[in-house]
């Protein structure tokens, strides 16, 4: 497909207008978008240190790079991170990953639809040579068939390397739509038309389907605070903070809310920019749910959660881009493996953000935090703030 660009006397006059953007462009920059003029600058500060512990020999402190137009962010994670941190860190484990595109085969009528659904299994050999065929790094994983009326949703889910491979999958998925339909196979099964996408695949959208099976790469982390800790950086018990998180959970399922945390969006947005990520897939990747397991002896409270689709990658897409590569170094993310161990520390770093905001919310500080740290307001008292306190 070629697309026209089109820049009329009002598109040059708006350039005008964007001097701010322009002044950042750097000709030595390969840029992948179209009708480019410019940057915007977003700032980044760096959150922790935390101990993270995990896949891909992972064992060592980090600071994340949160890219963020929102005050208090950097502070909360880095105090949650300390707590975190003075407790031995977080560990994390990768357990799956998939990267998936969806698309419909059309049918004359159910029967039809339900034999191929039946014949799917035999063509998996030959659909994963042809979507072979297109890349190096993608590898078909599974085909499940899901039969609505007379149309079969083909859910195909790949492993990518060390890419995110949304746009690898789909070239893929499309070099077999494309030489499955002209094939015998498909004139004996009656196949009437394939479109490359019928939203099964939930690309950019949440649903429980990327819940179910993961959409990037499916992490687990896991922490302890102790009372001390608690109390002395997050300013309250771990007994109240248990209490604060079980009711905070009781009113997102009264409110039906989808996942259970408290504002991993922020952590996941924060590091998909500064990482060179698709900031549009936080729409998957903010999923999560955090459970806590609070011991009435030790007053530990042990905290975990899971993270069923982040799609990230550490090559392709904006990871080219310098800040980006620079953001990628520090967290240790290039390289085989680099992938899982960049999920595996977005979920620690988004886990000691949720802490540090549970406990403001736990010890009646959420809003006044905002107020100095946002609002630069200074009459604040009795309250433990959202900062490192580093």
């Amino acid at each position: 497909m070629t697309i026209a660009v089109h820049r009329t006397e009002k598109f040059h006059s708006l350039l005008d207008r964007l001097p701010h953007m322009q002044a950042l462009k750097n000709e030595n920059d390969k840029v992948n978008i179209e009708n480019f003029v410019g940057y915007v600058k977003v700032p980044v500060g760096l959150a922790g240190p935390l101990r993270i512990k995990g896949s891909e020999h992972t064992d060592d402190e980090f600071f994340a790079p949160l890219a963020t137009v929102e005050p208090t962010l950097v502070a909360s994670c880095s105090r949650g991170s300390k707590a975190l941190h003075r407790c031995g860190g977080v560990h994390f484990r990768t357990l799956d990953e998939g990267m998936s595109r969806a698309p419909v085969f059309v049918f004359v009528d159910t029967a039809d639809a339900v034999a191929f659904a039946e014949l799917l299994p035999s063509l998996y050999k030959q659909f994963a040579r042809d979507a072979e065929s297109t890349s190096r790094y993608a590898r078909l994983q599974k085909l499940t068939p899901h039969i609505i009326g007379s149309n079969v949703h083909v859910h195909f889910s790949y492993f990518c390397g060390d890419a995110a491979g949304q746009n690898m999958v789909t070239i893929a998925t499309q070099q077999v739509c494309d030489r499955f339909i002209v094939s015998a196979t498909a004139r004996e099964l009656r196949v009437q038309d394939i479109i490359i996408e019928g939203q099964m695949a939930s690309d950019k959208k949440p649903s429980w389907g990327n819940v179910k099976e993961p959409r990037g790469v499916q992490v687990i982390v896991w922490a302890m605070l102790n009372d001390a800790v608690c109390q002395e950086i997050l300013g309250c018990t771990t007994e109240r903070l248990h209490r604060a998180i079980l009711m905070l959970k009781e009113g997102g399922i009264r409110n039906g809310q989808f996942g259970c945390n408290i504002n991993t969006a922020n952590i996941v947005a924060a590091m998909f920019i500064s990482c060179g990520q698709d900031a549009a897939s936080v729409a998957e990747g903010s999923w999560s749910h955090l459970t806590p397991e609070y011991d009435w002896t030790t007053k530990d409270l042990r905290l975990s959660m899971f993270f069923p689709s982040l799609p990230v990658g550490v090559v392709g897409g904006g990871t080219y881009y310098a800040a980006q590569q620079e953001s990628l170094q520090l967290l240790d993310c290039q390289g085989p493996g680099g992938k899982r161990r960049l999920a595996g520390l977005i979920g620690a770093f988004a886990l000691a953000l949720d802490v540090s905001t549970i406990a403001a919310i736990a010890n009646n500080t959420f809003a006044k935090s905002h107020a100095a740290l946002a609002r630069g307001e200074t009459r604040i008292s009795n309250c433990v703030l959202a900062s490192p306190k580093l």
